[in-house]
């Protein structure tokens, strides 16, 4: 497609653009597009729905324009193809391009759309494609938070070229002026733009039983005649009402919230089902809504729910298109797979209007339901939060059933952060005139605490940016080991730091000019009573001292305990959830760290530390154990269970503490005859001068620890790189000395982009993957991706003797790689999880989805779907680089030809 410039037209580059349109652009927009017309970079900071991506679209306008390039990045896969789709109808498919680890689409174009991951890696390996870059989109860049991603949003923005003119677009976040500031100082000239107004109005409900109250007076005024925030007092008398009719003490209530269980319900609360929600919100003409759910099985029962009720949102003309668009989203996949996919309950709930989203979905289910809600064909749908975060699906209503969530190790309360990203899809832009957020009201929910999310604007943005091992290796292998250093340097989590150590600057100022006030009216340095009281300063640290020795020795002890431990003893578990009788499956000789693999008389298997044992472990007796014990298989664990259990031994009673050692110390009792003697101690305002004298003691020790604190950020992550650097070069994949390059084994570590990087490249250099075929390397691959999402969710571990050997070896190298992390005071890799390996391994081996799905199952819970083909697509995407990284071609052939047996039936439809 050609594209009209400015210079032809006489106008500037956004006067042609807008009228490309069809909409007047918002003054924030104009403001952003005027700085990047300007040549300056971009960050755009405003709520979901604002339109943040017209910006993104005029930097593709502006390198058409100029006959140069743009890339247009997205943190999921689902963001980057809907992305693409919207280009290629404007500027044509071949203008437009798609790079995603599934899909290679015109990747010469010169406008392509592919995620953060993809450009990541083509910087590092200065892929030919950079060459006439001139603008790169980083759609989402507040995921440089996510604990997991973030670090790849900054790798980008630090190695991109200065000439590349940088426009990201974030989520409304606290510290824009900061991230910011950052910006401007790794890639020059920056403009920020920050809007904070919501192009659709908020309005903020609470649904107590079928009554829908609003959260705010819309009456009140303040004193100046403005619109003031205050809770509608309706509202306030009739929650007081149910709370009596409830007998619920709403203070009780809400603490029982806090400390998790099912948010502090009263078991006997009955909540408007579901199908009722959704007709009264119908009625009040608030559909299409999303529902947000924060379980997956939570969305399934409330979508089984209505589907019980007579509830119906279509017309039969509606059905009809329904049924058009999902037999084109789902005609490809295998007639014989549909009833374990539970496709026709699926669609006979897409007919009725309703839906459940989350990422336990075949993706081609998923997007099914994106396209039917945007069309306005489905008018209720039930989702986890990954909704927020993810495609452009804004509803007219958000309903939230509750205000408390698991984040996967306690159930906490939704901070407002959390609250307004949910409730930001609230309000369709050229569609509704206002959005409308609902919460329903069950006992411990207070008006007054809703009032407080809704009304708080919180989401300071965090780097997760740290140094691993294939980023370290690509580092040395671009620039050397001393400007990786100074890149690291100027990261943001480095410049945040850097910010924290200027208030912990201040903090210590105040101390130290507090201090000199207490100083004085203590008479000095010199004075009588200084010297009494740092006497009793004196004896305070070394009871303190004391203890933490005493702490010491028994951690000491424990550890040399569970060192000694052999294979079928049994000990007992004195503290914790998992207390009481446990068998020894793998003992660990760690002198450090030992963490023994267990197995308690509850079936739960794992490994424990010296932080379980506040007391030495001691063996109460041994039993005979199978040659071998696979503990991820739940038969096994019951059998061994109950064997424990039956051999009568018998969890013995705690032993009485020892007192602590302070009445033996020699200098404990020396100290306190010399306070005792000491002329101060018989002073009549001895305790004024006492209290004076604890809190100068006291700041002297947090400012001692504030200098530490200090001492500690000041090049924390360069002292990170160099602990890594130290390992590497330990295990050759660098060279020693002052300037350290790459090896052989280093090359192929900086082409492995996995969280288990060094164990890959560990397992492929040792050769442990070595003649396994290609179901037994997916298997053995899938354990350094998958993660289970529960505790306790693995599966049986079948498959032949290779591939169990191969496991096994694994474990071996990840346990000895984790001793060495622990020498280099490293973040441990992740230990292998089998929880996949039987699944991949039918799957793989050209079994039928039933038997792969069967496979996964664990005490009952199946694998979803969803779950199983994005498990698939990650092995996929590692078995890819082992292909092209492994020294041995056998290993790369069965990679491939894994890659192939793994790419067929739900796994390849929708692969982009």
């Amino acid at each position: 497609m050609a594209v009209t410039t400015g210079e032809a037209t006489g106008g500037t580059e956004l006067d042609v653009f807008s009228a490309l349109l069809g909409f007047v652009l918002d003054p924030f927009q104009i403001n952003a597009c005027r700085a990047l017309e300007a040549g300056h970079g971009v960050l755009v900071c405003a709520p979901t729905g604002a339109g943040k991506t017209v910006v993104g679209e005029f930097a593709v306008h502006l390198a058409l324009a100029s006959g140069r390039k743009c890339f247009y990045t997205t943190p999921i896969k689902a963001l980057s193809n809907q992305k693409y789709a919207e280009l290629v109808r404007r500027y044509g498919k071949n203008s437009v391009g798609l790079l995603t680890g599934d899909s290679s689409i015109n990747s010469d174009a010169p406008v392509v759309v592919m995620t953060t991951e993809v450009l990541r890696n083509m910087l590092y390996a200065d892929s030919p494609a950079l060459r006439g870059l001139s603008h790169v989109v980083m759609d989402e860049v507040h995921f440089l938070a996510d604990r997991f991603r973030g670090a790849v949003w900054e790798e980008v923005i630090l190695h991109l070229s200065e000439d590349v003119r940088l426009v990201s677009l974030s989520a409304t976040v606290s510290n824009a002026e900061e991230f910011g500031a950052w910006m401007e100082t790794v890639r020059g000239d920056t403009t920020v733009v920050v809007d904070e107004t919501r192009p659709i109005p908020l309005w903020q409900h609470i649904m107590v039983g079928r009554r829908l109250f609003d959260l705010f007076d819309t009456r009140a005024r303040t004193t100046d005649g403005l619109r003031d925030l205050v809770v509608d007092q309706d509202l306030v008398r009739h929650v007081k009402q149910r709370q009596a009719l409830e007998r619920v003490d709403p203070w009780e209530s809400r603490e029982r919230g806090r400390r998790g269980g099912r948010g502090g319900v009263p078991s006997d609360f009955r909540p408007l089902p579901r199908p009722e929600v959704i007709a009264r919100l119908d009625d009040e003409g608030l559909l299409p809504a999303i529902t947000f759910i924060f379980s997956r099985a939570g969305c399934d029962a409330a979508l089984a729910q209505c589907l019980r009720s007579r509830l119906d949102l279509t017309s039969a003309e509606q059905v009809a298109e329904i049924r058009t668009i999902i037999d084109a989203h789902t005609g490809d996949l295998p007639k014989a797979d549909l009833e374990v996919l539970g496709y026709w309950e699926w669609r006979k709930a897409l007919e009725r209007g309703l839906a459940a989203h989350h990422a336990g979905m075949l993706p081609a289910f998923r997007q099914t339901v994106e396209e039917l809600f945007v069309k306005g064909l489905v008018r209720a749908v039930f989702a986890t939060e990954t909704l927020a975060l993810g495609i452009n699906m804004p509803a007219r209503t958000v309903v939230l059933e509750r205000l408390v969530k698991y984040n996967g190790e306690a159930h906490a309360e939704l901070t407002p952060g959390e609250y307004t990203q949910l409730t930001g899809r609230a309000g369709r832009r050229g569609i509704d005139v206002e959005g409308h957020a609902v919460v329903l009201w069950q006992p411990g929910v207070e008006p007054v605490d809703v009032a407080g999310l809704a009304s708080t604007r919180t989401f300071p943005l965090r780097s997760s940016f740290r140094p691993g091992y294939n980023m370290t290796i690509n580092l040395i292998d671009r620039m050397g080991a001393p400007e990786s250093r100074a890149l690291l340097e100027r990261s943001f989590a480095q410049f945040q730091a850097d910010r924290s150590v200027v208030g912990l600057t201040r903090g210590i100022e105040r101390n130290e000019a507090a201090m000199a006030t207490l100083r004085e009216r203590l008479g000095g340095e010199d004075g009588e009573y200084f010297e009494y009281a740092r006497l009793r300063e004196e004896l305070s640290s070394r009871e303190r001292a004391l203890e933490r020795q005493g702490r010491s020795e028994r951690r000491d002890a424990a550890v040399e305990s569970l060192t000694s431990l052999r294979r079928g003893d049994v000990i007992a578990i004195p503290v914790g959830r998992h207390s009481g009788l446990a068998v020894v499956l793998e003992p660990d000789r760690d002198p450090t760290d030992p963490k023994p693999l267990i197995l308690t008389e509850g079936k739960w298997a794992g490994r424990v530390s010296a932080g379980d044992f506040p007391e030495p472990a001691r063996s109460l007796g041994s039993m005979r154990m199978p040659r071998r014990v696979d503990h991820h298989t739940a038969r096994v664990r019951r059998d061994l269970a109950s064997a424990l259990r039956s051999t009568g031994i018998v969890v013995p009673g705690r032993r009485k503490k020892k007192k602590a050692g302070a009445a033996d110390d020699a200098e404990i009792a020396r100290l306190r005859r010399a306070i005792r003697q000491h002329p101060c101690h018989s002073w009549p305002d001895r305790e004024q001068l006492s209290r004076i004298g604890d809190r100068y003691n006291r700041l002297a020790r947090e400012t001692e620890t504030m200098r530490q604190k200090v001492a500690a950020t000041t090049n924390s992550l360069a002292r990170t790189f160099d602990r890594i650097l130290a390992l590497l070069t330990e295990r050759g994949y660098v060279t020693a000395g002052e300037h350290p390059e790459a090896t052989e084994d280093g090359a192929r570590l900086s082409r492995i982009y996995s969280e288990s990087d060094l164990l890959v490249a560990e397992c492929l250099r040792q050769g442990v993957w070595k003649g396994l075929g290609p179901a037994e390397l997916a298997a053995v691959v899938s354990s350094v991706v998958f993660e289970s999402r529960r505790e306790g969710d693995t599966i049986e571990q079948g498959g032949p003797g290779a591939l169990r050997y191969a496991l096994d070896e694994t474990v071996r190298v990840w346990r000895d790689l984790r001793a060495e992390e622990i020498r280099f005071k490293l973040p441990p890799t992740r230990e292998p999880d089998l929880g996949f390996a039987s699944a991949i391994f039918q799957w793989a081996s050209e079994n039928s989805l039933v038997d792969a799905l069967i496979a996964a199952g664990d005490q009952g819970r199946a694998l979803s779907a969803g779950d199983f083909v994005r498990w698939c697509r990650q092995v996929i995407d590692l078995l890819e680089q082992v292909r092209s990284t492994s020294p041995d071609p056998g290993v790369s052939r069965a990679a491939g030809r894994a890659v192939s047996a793994i790419r067929r039936g739900v796994v390849a439809v929708d692969a982009a």
